[in-house]
């Protein structure tokens, strides 16, 4: 598979650092949407897997190569699964991230179910218009903002279930083991073959 090429349809510096450690294996190129020059796709979606088709397709369209795309988000149960898809537009809203952080707590204050859980929905998108989609979650629960110089978005305030850390204080390996990221990927990673 030397020489193999695919997008990771993103500018996120963070998910292009996890998307590259986690498909290394595969001994395949993975190039961002910065590498590429391709330009931001509005996700007008209303679900995870829209969103990420949207962008999955206008990549591989643009570059000629398979690409894959994900949509993720934090899905507050007490707060009906907000911010869910909406979630880095949320912070953006709020601000940024410590602000939101502010508000999710403020909102969650008075509730007794803390209960959350991260959802990814990878897309592979060929430039044919063929697509394959797979999906990643992880439950965990909401606290206050811990020290952690690791992860990015929300990772400060999720604690996966069986752990007393959060994503933000875990180190890179842990997360990519756990994650609702790692966990499409590795889906992706099983198909891959037959895929390409």
């Amino acid at each position: 598979m030397a020489n193999k090429q695919i997008v990771f349809a993103s500018h996120n510096q963070g998910k292009i650092k996890e998307a590259r450690a986690l498909l290394a294996k595969l001994n395949v190129e993975v190039l961002s949407a910065d590498d590429l020059d391709l330009s931001d796709v509005e996700e007008t979606g209303l679900t995870f897997e829209e969103n990420a088709t949207l962008k999955a397709i206008a990549a591989s369209k643009a570059s000629g190569l398979p690409a894959i795309a994900d949509d993720s988000g934090l899905c507050i149960h007490a707060l009906h699964d907000e911010p869910g898809v909406y979630s880095a537009r949320y912070a953006k809203k709020m601000g940024g991230y410590p602000d939101a952080f502010k508000d999710v707590l403020k909102r969650l204050k008075n509730q007794s179910d803390k209960s959350a859980h991260f959802m990814c929905v990878l897309v592979l998108a060929f430039p044919n218009g063929t697509t394959k989609v797979y999906q990643g979650r992880v439950d965990g629960k909401i606290v206050s903002p811990k020290d952690g110089n690791n992860g990015f978005g929300f990772d400060p305030i999720f604690m996966p279930d069986g752990y007393t850390q959060t994503f933000a204080e875990l180190s890179d390996a842990k997360k990519n083991s756990i994650s609702h990221r790692a966990r499409a990927i590795q889906s992706f990673m099983e198909d891959f073959k037959n895929s390409f």
